[in-house]
């Protein structure tokens, strides 16, 4: 692998909101380019390359949107690429950039994504289409929407470790509170275990408090190489630098009953096991749950988010439920947990969301947060991890704040 570093430059995010009327996806990802190269310190003209992330040619009835993101922000004629991964889509996009770079097909990347999912579709359509990323020979047939797949993984991990609802729910209500120091964040609440547990039963285990949200929003990143940015960043001289130091990436087989027995089974995510001991591994991490200050988890729903601690190696198997009581994963515990209040918390606009990730990690590594959710740096190193179907792609990626 070369010696060229990746680093991160600067972010930007939009509101993200169930509806936003007060435009539309493009002006979305104008918005939050123009911050993202404020904050970077950067000209739009001098970037290399483009990277776009965006999940459903669906709800925007637009195929081909990367084109006019690209189009939008000034990026035309240089070079643009679409990744997508379904709910990984913009981890996988954050992970381009570093292969891009480092492989030297350019010095400098710009990330954006986005996705137009709130209520300009009822949510029973917006349903529809999500469902149409899991397998729909075999699977849609059977289980419908994708909230059956994590109700039945949640009730195997429920039998095989005896975890409890109430601990799930811990997750939400941790989320929701995090989220209430998040400017940017679509479901700022202060709730109870006692408000997850009575809100209306989905599929059970989880009740509608226990969920993610369908959102409006976008976000942007821009990376370059250290030469890269002595020259063209007026940033890099005056902000605390952070370098991507990590990625992984994993898959399984799209069909839960596929996976193999005992391990993952239909309990455990195998793929991020095998996407995060690469980023580890790249990042010279032996001890996650010590070495890392934050960890921004792909909380799908509240349950998702414990089982994903367990398989990136933050807990034991089994142990994340004890731990949520104990506040292991709040701001002030051992690895806080979705400062930004995640996807349950600060929303899901899938192509946003994995950009969101990395933004949250990289305002956490520079000590920008607001004080009631800025965690303490004591490595100076965070991580993100974000999944598509039910773990089917999976990226990971780790920062360090290396001034």
């Amino acid at each position: 692998m070369s010696d060229r570093r990746v680093f991160v430059l600067g972010g930007g995010i939009s509101k993200m909101a169930a509806e936003r009327p007060d435009g539309n996806i493009r002006d979305w990802v104008v918005e939050a380019a123009m911050e993202a190269v404020k904050d970077a310190g950067v000209e739009i003209a001098d970037i290399e390359h483009a990277t776009t992330s965006y999940f459903s040619d669906h709800f925007d009835k637009q195929l081909k949107q990367g084109a006019i993101f690209h189009d939008c922000i000034g990026m035309c004629p240089k070079p643009n690429v679409r990744v997508e991964g379904g709910g990984g889509t913009g981890g996988l996009a954050i992970r381009n950039a570093y292969a891009y770079i480092k492989a030297g097909l350019c010095d400098s990347m710009i990330v954006y994504g986005s996705e137009n999912m709130g209520r300009h579709v009822p949510s029973d359509v917006a349903q529809q289409f999500i469902a149409l990323a899991s397998d729909t020979d075999w699977e849609v047939q059977v289980a419908g929407f994708y909230i059956a797949y994590y109700a039945l993984m949640m009730l195997s991990h429920m039998e095989k470790y005896g975890t409890k609802e109430e601990q799930f729910a811990l997750a939400s209500v941790k989320n929701h509170r995090n989220a209430m120091y998040n400017e940017y964040a679509q479901s700022p609440m202060k709730i109870t275990v006692d408000d997850v547990m009575n809100s209306p039963l989905i599929t059970s285990p989880y009740k509608i408090l226990d969920n993610c949200l369908l959102s409006d929003g976008a976000s942007c990143l821009i990376f370059a190489t250290e030469e890269w940015a002595k020259t063209h960043s007026t940033s890099w001289y005056r902000k605390p630098r952070i370098e991507l130091v990590g990625t992984g990436s994993g898959t399984d087989y799209m069909r839960l009953a596929d996976r193999p027995f005992p391990y993952p089974g239909i309990t455990h995510f195998r793929a991020k096991k095998f996407a995060s001991e690469q980023a580890y591994k790249m990042a010279g991490i032996k001890n996650p749950a010590k070495e890392l200050d934050c960890f921004e988890v792909h909380d799908a729903y509240s349950g998702v988010e414990l089982v994903s601690c367990e398989d990136l190696r933050l807990c034991g198997y089994g142990q994340s439920g004890k731990l949520y009581e104990e506040g292991y994963f709040d701001i002030g515990g051992e690895i806080p947990i979705n400062t930004s209040g995640g996807l349950i918390g600060m929303g899901h606009p899938v192509g946003a969301t994995g950009i969101n990730q990395g933004i949250e990690v990289l305002t956490q590594l520079r000590e920008e947060a607001h004080p009631q959710r800025q965690v303490k740096l004591t490595n100076g190193q965070g991580g993100m991890d974000s999944h598509g179907g039910t773990g089917t792609y999976v990226a990971v990626n780790i920062f360090r704040r290396v001034d």
